[in-house]
Formats: C-alpha cells, sequence, structure tokens
C-alpha cells in the first residue's frame, strides 16, 4: 500500500481512525474526513505527512461531486475508498419516530453510495482499485433495537455487492466488512427513539475489539483480495453464521433476546 492514495470518511474516530494510522504506518497517503475537524487533525498529526482533511456534511449529496473531483485531484487517483461514516440506533421500531429513519438511511446507506457513485467512474476508467465498505453484523442479521441501523446496513452490504458483480473484471475491488462489538463512540452516538443522541455506551461495545485489531483485520484482508469478512467474536460472530446456515434458529434466538429484557437493559443504560 506504500504511495496508494486512501479516502476514508468517518475518519475522526473508531475504525476509521485505526484505519488511518494503519494506512499511514504502510506508506499510504491519506484523505481523512468528517465533520469534527479538530478530531480529523489530530488523527492526521498521528499520520504524520501525505495526509490531507476534507471536511464534509456526509448528506450533503449536492457538494459530493466536487468534493470527489477535489480529492482525486490532490494526487491525480484515489486508490482506495473507506465508507465508514456511521451512526446506530436504540431503539423499539414500535416506538421510533420516522425521522430517526430517515436519519440513519441518509448517514448509514444514502451517503456512502453518494459519494462512492462520485468516483466510481474515475476509478474504473483508471484501472480499478479497492472499496471497503463498513457494514455490520447488523447489516446481516436484523438484531433488536436497531431496525433502521440494520435497513441502512444490509442496504450497504446489497449496493456494494452489486457494485463488485458490474466492476470486478474492471479491476475493482470490493470488501464488505461486518464488524461485530468494536470499542468505539458507536453506542453512546446513537440515536433514540426521538432522534435524541443516547449519550451511554453499553457493556458489549466497551468491552469489544479494539479498532486497532479491527484495522488490521481489515487490511490484511484487503491485501489477500477477501471479498467479505465478519470481524467478531463469541455470539456475535455466531449470530452472522447462523443467518445463513439456519435462519430460524437466529430468529428464535432474537426474539428470545427481546422477551428476556434486552430493551429494557438498554433503556436503564441509556438512563444511568
Amino acid at each position: 500500500m506504500k504511495d496508494q492514495i486512501w479516502w476514508i470518511t468517518g475518519a475522526s474516530s473508531g475504525i476509521g481512525a485505526a484505519l488511518a494510522r494503519a494506512l499511514a504506518a504502510r506508506g499510504a497517503k491519506l484523505i481523512l474526513s468528517g465533520r469534527n475537524v479538530a478530531a480529523l487533525e489530530a488523527v492526521a498529526k498521528d499520520c504524520g505527512a501525505g495526509t490531507m482533511i476534507l471536511p464534509f456534511e456526509a448528506t450533503d449529496y449536492a457538494a459530493i461531486p466536487a468534493l470527489a473531483e477535489q480529492a482525486w485531484n490532490w494526487c491525480g487517483r484515489i486508490d482506495g475508498l473507506v465508507n465508514n461514516a456511521g451512526i446506530s440506533q436504540r431503539s423499539l421500531a414500535i416506538e421510533t419516530d420516522f425521522p430517526v429513519y430517515e436519519r440513519i438511511v441518509a448517514v448509514d446507506l444514502l451517503a456512502p453510495i453518494a459519494l462512492t457513485q462520485a468516483l466510481l467512474p474515475r476509478m474504473v476508467g483508471a484501472g480499478g482499485g479497492q472499496v471497503v465498505a463498513i457494514s455490520s453484523v447488523a447489516g446481516i442479521a436484523g438484531v433488536p433495537l436497531r431496525s433502521a441501523y440494520c435497513a441502512a446496513k444490509h442496504g450497504l452490504i446489497g449496493y456494494h455487492d452489486s457494485v463488485r458483480a458490474e466492476n470486478e473484471h474492471l479491476g475493482l475491488k470490493v470488501l464488505v466488512v461486518a464488524p461485530g462489538s468494536v470499542a468505539t463512540n458507536v453506542s453512546r452516538n446513537a440515536l433514540n427513539a426521538d432522534g435524541s443522541v443516547r449519550g451511554a455506551s453499553d457493556a458489549a461495545i466497551d468491552n469489544g475489539l479494539s479498532p486497532d485489531f479491527a484495522a488490521k483485520q481489515i487490511l490484511d484482508a484487503v491485501a489477500a483480495g477477501t471479498r467479505e469478512l465478519v470481524v467478531a467474536e463469541g455470539a456475535e460472530a455466531a449470530t452472522a453464521a447462523l443467518r445463513r446456515s439456519d435462519p430460524d434458529a437466529l430468529f428464535d434466538r432474537m426474539s428470545a433476546m427481546v422477551q428476556a429484557g434486552y430493551a429494557q437493559q438498554m433503556k436503564a443504560t441509556s438512563a444511568s
């Protein structure tokens, strides 16, 4: 990856920041995007020279073509795009306001589609490259309290799988990543039923895999030409596998979680 040009969205923290540092260590040049300029500058400082900060609002779709041109013109190409920016949710569907669905689908699905569409003709015209989409185990299996998040992350997998099928023979590689719990701010920044920010993490996330571990797994998969990667352990890895091997068993397990009080436990965490 030495001297390759990689563009990472959601690069200010979590998996995005860890990928930026790992790619810099492998000699890549970086374009870092997100909304928090100060946090992006801190990540850029960790990555050293050869880093460009390109902050933008992910859902400002009208601005994306010009941003894509600016990013491309920085070094005359983009070798890798990481669609990582996103927000999650912690609320029962029956209680969730529709604007929450609009917001999460806009950020987690339509924004990466818009950015990929803006870059796709350039990348294919230049002989290809690598797209990495950060979905989730919740993009493989429908899990409680994340109906909007699951909808967006399922869609992210479908879109990128289709882009791979259409363009792989033209040199474009696509890796879809489905992380389980990774120790990031994803739960703290998740939306409640009314669209407010949850403001609290939970044990599964706090005790999750490190972002640096996830980043290494992802870049190793890129180097190996992997098309889909589940970055999870234990029950979460089993959940992804069960969705394909025995869907009814998974559906029963998810239903049982709710009946056992999973939603109440999450609400208690948010209130504490």
